[in-house]
């Protein structure tokens, strides 16, 4: 059974933990979720070099939002084993969630740096604030799909901010 993600685990996560089984490296985002400090913000940033080569080999909008299904699948997946091998339900090093939410939010975004920044920023804030309903799904959804649900939720509501605002940023 895991606990709560406000708890801490049995032990402390490490690059042999993570090479143990490729849902614990994937689940943590190839090792950003390692990170002493901000663990989350580094996953988000491991989007962006997916992001840049799904770009460069063609990838629009459509196909990064469709290849984000089965990203999250995945993700329901590799959350819930690393999670339960470490007893602790959505521990802070598990960023998958991260990733795959800010691919999708990133597929959307207006092109250029002030696009790709305000996807950032717009896409933290959702994932920390955790506004209704996120907060809400946060807290009673559990197990792998729970852990990447919240953030799919903040990404919807990054899209939409991210929409209204995409006629303001700089060319």
């Amino acid at each position: 059974m895991t606990t709560s993600h406000k708890q801490a685990p049995a032990f402390r996560p490490d690059w042999a933990f993570l090479m143990r089984h490729p849902a614990h490296l994937l689940a943590f985002g190839f090792g950003s979720g390692l990170a002493r400090k901000a663990p989350g913000t580094w996953g988000t940033l491991v989007a962006y070099p997916l992001f840049f080569l799904l770009l460069a080999a063609g990838a629009g909008p459509l196909l990064l939002s469709l290849l984000c299904l089965p990203l999250f699948v995945l993700g329901v997946w590799a959350c819930q084993k690393t999670g339960d091998a470490l007893g602790v339900h959505d521990y802070g090093g598990i960023v998958w969630d991260e990733v795959v939410a800010m691919l999708l939010v990133l597929a959307w975004a207006p092109a250029g740096w002030a696009g790709w920044l305000l996807a950032f920023v717009l896409f933290r804030l959702f994932d920390i604030v955790k506004p209704w309903p996120i907060g809400w799904f946060d807290r009673r959804v559990h197990g792998g799909f729970g852990v990447m649900l919240d953030d799919i939720i903040a990404a919807a509501f990054a899209l939409v901010v991210q929409a209204l605002l995409a006629g303001w940023l700089p060319v």
